[in-house]
């Protein structure tokens, strides 16, 4: 997998690109993913609100909850647990596309054909989910804020512009831009993983389903170690 992501880096910057190839592959995975994040992002503000607020009142401190949920949010829990989510979605389709392809010879005529399948395939995946995946995190984070401002609006009264107030307050760069640059590390994982499974796919039709499932494993399994190096990296140069 070092070798394939090491070829990668080498085709990404070689002519000719496949400006519309990725540009497809930008729509199926931000697109298409949207509805999904922000399904996901909305219920993940509901339900944390919702289980935090009790433990919040009992020392009297539910005024700290815009604080605490959108720094969790931002920080930690919405990137990981988007990331598992396009995981499952985009690492699957791109181990069970290419590996159908595989099997089915398709990628064999590409190079007989004089074609580069690695840079029209793979090279096209892995930048889009790369670059897709920290925009699906921001409406994921904003869509899970909105969902916790509704609970604090029910539940304690709090209007909209005084719980975001106190969310821009309480938020930093030092937040805001880890998050983020971990982000695009999460994409480029999922899609390394996922185009590696399936493009070295074998075993016929159940290599395909086998090339699926490992690339949500072993991708979901990276996002947690990229997750640790990053918070342990954060903690360093960012300590306050």
């Amino acid at each position: 997998m070092t070798l394939f992501a090491g070829r990668f880096f080498r085709e990404v910057v070689r002519a000719p690109f496949e400006f519309r190839e990725f540009v497809r592959q930008s729509y199926n995975i931000g697109n298409r993913s949207l509805l999904l994040v922000c399904v996901t992002g909305f219920i993940l503000g509901l339900v944390f609100t919702l289980q935090s607020r009790p433990t919040l009142m009992q020392f009297g401190a539910e005024s700290w909850m815009p604080s605490m949920v959108s720094i969790s949010i931002v920080r930690e829990i919405g990137p990981v647990i988007i990331a598992l989510i396009c995981a499952g979605r985009v690492g699957s389709g791109m181990g069970a596309e290419l590996g159908s392809m595989r099997v089915t010879e398709q990628i064999d005529a590409m190079e007989v054909s004089g074609t580069n399948p690695f840079k029209y395939l793979v090279v096209t995946r892995i930048t889009a989910a790369t670059l897709m995946l920290p925009l699906l995190i921001i409406v994921g984070d904003g869509v899970a804020l909105i969902g916790s401002a509704i609970v604090e609006y029910l539940k304690g009264d709090v209007s909209f512009v005084l719980y975001f107030n106190q969310v821009f307050n309480s938020l930093r760069f030092s937040d805001i831009i880890p998050a983020t640059v971990k982000s695009f590390f999460f994409g480029f994982a999922i899609g390394l993983v996922g185009c590696y499974k399936g493009y070295y796919c074998s075993k016929g039709t159940v290599g395909v389903g086998e090339a699926s499932n490992a690339a949500v494993v072993y991708s979901s399994m990276l996002l947690f170690v990229i997750d640790f190096v990053a918070v342990f990296v954060t903690d360093i140069f960012f300590e306050v």
